[in-house]
């Protein structure tokens, strides 16, 4: 417990700690959903994201948990929704379907697709279902370190511009990358990527 506690820390905006703290999520607030396949990082980056208040909920008709939670990234607030874990737009489990309900029907203003540094070959695929979907994508790499440590190199300029798509590198237990996330997240929705 300790360490969830630890690490939740590192990851806690600086005005989450004990600022007020709104008990439901605003209407109108553009929406984040972060994606991708289970064990990547998602909660840990909704976290990040979040600070310390989240909601969370069976999506209607399931027994599939949902969490939500705001974010203030720049000037704006925004919902965030960290979805269950999918490995593609094409659902075959319960987890997917509500995944890609969420993608579809919501229609968030940036999809965040999470993915394991180390796996990038692996997951790239449905990232490219993404794009071909034409959902506002912003691809992150995360535990990033643990791809560094077992010598593997990745352009992150090289790849955004063969994808045509932001594109960072983050280490979401550490907070490595999140600020970084933040300002792409902001230029994206004034529109400059």
């Amino acid at each position: 417990m300790l360490f969830i506690k630890k690490l939740f820390n590192r990851c806690k905006p600086p005005d989450s700690c004990c600022g007020k703290v709104e008990p439901i999520i605003g209407k109108g607030l553009r929406k984040i959903a972060i994606v991708g396949s289970p064990n990547v990082g998602k909660s840990v980056m909704f976290n990040c994201l979040t600070g310390t208040y989240t909601t969370v909920s069976n999506y209607p008709g399931t027994t599939v948990e949902v969490s939500r939670g705001k974010s203030r990234i720049g000037a704006e607030e925004f919902e965030v929704i960290d979805t269950p874990g999918m490995y593609s737009l094409l659902p075959i489990t319960e987890e997917e379907k509500v995944a890609r309900s969420i993608l579809l029907k919501e229609k968030p203003d940036i999809v965040i697709h999470l993915l394991d540094a180390k796996n990038l070959e692996r997951m790239l695929p449905i990232t490219l279902q993404f794009i071909e979907a034409k959902l506002p994508v912003i691809l992150v790499l995360n535990i990033i370190d643990e791809a560094e440590e077992i010598g593997m190199s990745i352009n992150l300029q090289n790849l955004e511009k063969d994808l045509k798509i932001p594109v960072v590198a983050t280490v979401s237990t550490t907070g490595r990358g999140i600020d970084i996330l933040k300002g792409r997240i902001e230029e994206y929705v004034r529109g400059k990527i």
